[in-house]
């Protein structure tokens, strides 16, 4: 399975950045294998990769609009963890998006290839037209898409959020019909899942009393640090950091009443949702048991101090999503991400997997260099914690066994 995810990372880097090339995809899908959290899961009985497997499939069949194949594999995905329906929503919006994106601007490029056959019938004579007619043929080998066609098409650069979101409205309205039935399947899928959660009574499988529903908005900022310092090169470079500070300066009066907002929420969500799991109190077998008590617990102001980093982290993600993604989608990413981790009581990593992995496919490409280095610190840690499972074992006195 873990080889599935590798091919579904190849070419999903291949349909979102076609000018990658294959040999970069090949190091881009083996960093994702190589990625701690996922790799050491890889031998384990745990639905965690086949979860992952699925997602990413459903991604990579919304993009090339097989939509029926994609709402299957939400469906299994489903199978796999509840929470994965969240993934299915946010492709299912942004593929009707970009659909009816592509619908708008073929409309625009039909009527204006229409256009100069009608004005030529009405206002030239028959020689005329067929010189302003072979003007008009050069002028768009030169210019293949007039400005008008830009303007009114998916490349039109919105001047404000608000703006983007009555224009995607708008033609979402227009093309509603083509959109329902274009995109029935996943509403299909939504449909049974919602049959489920009344049947089963909520969304947990399982342990119910071990997972209930919490308001942990302290997972959200976990989640921001230990992806901007998973995928370190990407955030925490010199240059990334002089980037960030350029764009507050240029865009002052905004940042900054952003970087205030963001580090109030922050502080309340450190100090009124931080929620301690008694799975992550109890159990020292997992790397977050650590974390909790010689980090973020050694000291009453170390879960304050880290309120900086964590603004700081998420800022940086937003940031370089939003070079590559319209605002919309940066912003359904960023709801979902909400989604699936703030009702999540137990801080685990492996919950982070599938956002983490969505970043890097929507990261600007790094080179070489970053990317063995990134590698080699991924390589690092995957061996010392076969090592440390292999050869440092224990016993609980409660509980018969070597954990």
């Amino acid at each position: 399975m873990a080889m599935v995810c590798g091919v579904l990372v190849h070419d999903l880097l291949l349909c979102i950045k076609p000018g990658i090339g294959k040999t970069k995809a090949t190091a881009y899908a083996i960093l994702v294998a190589l990625y701690p959290v996922h790799w050491f899961f890889t031998f384990l009985y745990y639905t965690d990769v086949a979860s992952l497997a699925s997602v990413l499939a459903m991604y990579l069949s919304c993009l090339k609009k097989r939509f029926w194949v994609s709402a299957l594999f939400g469906a299994l995905s489903i199978l796999f963890r509840q929470t994965n329906v969240i993934w299915m929503i946010f492709f299912a919006a942004n593929g009707a998006i970009a659909y009816v994106q592509d619908l708008s601007l073929s409309d625009c490029l039909s009527d204006e290839n229409s256009e100069p056959t009608d004005k030529s019938r009405t206002e030239v004579s028959d020689r005329d037209s067929k010189v302003s007619a072979l003007g008009l043929r050069r002028r768009r080998t030169n210019h293949p898409i007039s400005e008008r066609g830009v303007v009114s098409g998916s490349t039109k650069s919105h001047t404000s959020f608000t703006e983007e979101l009555f224009d995607i409205g708008f033609k979402i309205w227009n093309s509603k019909c083509k959109v329902l039935i274009t995109f029935a399947p996943f509403a299909i899928v939504l449909v049974a899942f919602g049959a489920f959660i009344i049947w089963n009574g909520g969304i947990v499988l399982g342990a119910k009393e071990a997972h209930v529903v919490s308001p942990h908005f302290a997972q959200l900022l976990y989640f921001g640090l230990v992806s901007a310092t998973a995928l370190l090169p990407w955030h925490f470079t010199p240059g990334r950091v002089s980037d960030l500070f350029h764009w507050c300066r240029k865009n002052k009066t905004f940042s900054s009443l952003a970087m205030l907002i963001a580090l109030g929420l922050s502080f309340v969500a450190v100090h009124l949702f931080s929620i301690a799991h008694p799975y992550l109190l109890a159990d020292n077998r997992h790397y977050t048991f650590y974390i909790w008590r010689k980090v973020i617990q050694a000291r009453w102001m170390m879960k304050y101090i880290l309120i900086p980093l964590y603004v700081y982290s998420w800022f940086s993600v937003i940031n370089i999503l939003g070079k590559s993604q319209p605002r919309v989608w940066v912003v359904s990413f960023v709801f979902s991400v909400a989604l699936v981790l703030v009702p999540a009581p137990l801080v685990e990593f492996r919950y982070y997997t599938i956002p983490l992995v969505i970043l890097v496919l929507n990261s600007p490409v790094i080179g070489n260099g970053k990317l063995l280095a990134l590698g080699s610190a991924y390589a690092a840690v995957d061996l010392f914690t076969l090592a440390m499972f292999l050869f440092r074992p224990f016993h609980w006195g409660h509980e018969p066994g070597t954990q």
